[in-house]
């Protein structure tokens, strides 16, 4: 499961030879954020689950959101993992109504024609079938989800990623790690339409819009999920690709710089990484932290040492998906001088935000 931090993050659209370029990281006390967005951001939010539970019947049992005490906001940003027109899994951070069963709410806002269709960003659609009743119990880091037979009522193309979807939505929370499926109490080993196997615990290193399009033989390779900016001009967002990369790669974050440098194929997902960019030593990863000396084209103005605020966002989410890394120090040939879009010093290592993608739509 990804590392999680309060931070904000943030996109903007500028014509350039990377077709998009944006605002920079700026420091803070103890965390980067990121700028405020015109079009996607990521925000700070407080949510946190605990063990909850529901009966099958929907009803919901008592459970805490976030710390214990009183409830003081009436909305909570969660993400929802939807699919955009371009048939993509993505995450959309949405406000929605305080509730003491949060990840069970989440699925509800995932149900076709269910609460969430007036909130659907443009080009996006939810993806559990009309009519699903849910409910979910989480004990051990393990969420149940339970759903009702008009959970069936799917087209077989749209299986993986509604396995995806569900995967992820659950697995944004502190307490879920994994997931197990059932249809109307029965623990199920496949999904019910296309028979994609089910493992007995699913989780995000299951992948997410898997690409295997270079991969030859898929039984030597390893997963490795990186982000790239999915949309159009009028609304960007991140979208995150699982790649399958050789299993006797023991370097993973420079192969999520080498990914970062190229977009999927036969995609039109972009990144802002110019293909030359590089390490110029190897990666150091100590107490959370990555340090990374780049050549300058990592930079998007090399006359003021800036770097683009879609290479630092890409970069810092991508990294953030592996095992024990929790933030991300940039160096441009070995110097520490390097500055945001708004001509800040990035002083300071960079988190991973909380939530992903929480523009207006």
């Amino acid at each position: 499961m990804s590392n999680k931090s309060k931070v904000t993050m943030a996109v903007t659209i500028l014509a350039s030879s990377f077709w998009l370029s944006g605002c920079g990281l700026f420091g803070g006390e103890e965390k980067k954020e990121i700028d405020p967005p015109k079009d996607v951001s990521l925000v700070e939010d407080e949510s946190s689950l605990k063990e909850t539970e529901t009966e099958t019947n929907g009803e919901e049992k008592p459970a805490t959101d976030g710390e214990e005490g009183a409830i003081e906001s009436k909305t909570v940003k969660t993400e929802l993992y939807l699919i955009d027109k371009s048939g993509y899994v993505v995450p959309q951070t949405m406000e929605l109504p305080k509730s003491e069963a949060v990840a069970k709410q989440a699925l509800d806002y995932l149900v076709d024609n269910g609460p969430v269709t007036d909130k659907l960003p443009n080009g996006f659609r939810a993806v559990i079938p009309a009519d699903t009743q849910i409910s979910v119990n989480i004990k051990d880091g393990v969420a149940v989800a339970d759903f009702s037979p008009e959970f069936k009522n799917y087209q077989k193309e749209d299986e993986l990623k509604i396995l995806q979807a569900i995967t992820w939505t659950l697995t944004q929370f502190d307490s879920v790690d994994k997931i197990q499926m059932r249809i109307n109490g029965e623990d199920i080993s496949e999904m019910p339409v296309n028979g994609t196997p089910i493992d007995e615990n699913i989780s995000r290193s299951s992948g997410i819009n898997i690409d295997t399009s270079d991969v030859v033989d898929i039984s030597n390779t390893k997963a490795l999920t990186v982000y790239y900016v999915g949309g159009d001009e009028e609304y960007t967002y991140y979208v995150p690709v699982t790649r399958r990369i050789s299993e006797t790669v023991s370097d993973n974050v420079t192969a999520v710089i080498q990914e970062l440098t190229k977009s999927p194929s036969g995609s039109n997902l972009q990144t802002g990484f110019m293909s030359d960019v590089a390490l110029l030593d190897e990666p150091k990863v100590a107490e959370g932290k990555v340090s990374l000396n780049f050549n300058e084209n990592i930079l998007g103005s090399f006359k003021e040492k800036k770097v683009s605020q879609e290479v630092l966002d890409a970069l810092v989410l991508s990294l953030t998906e592996q095992k024990g890394i929790e933030s991300v120090e940039v160096q441009v040939q070995g110097s520490a001088d390097v500055l945001n879009e708004e001509g800040k010093k990035l002083s300071e290592p960079v988190v991973r935000p909380e939530k992903v993608n929480t523009g207006s739509f």
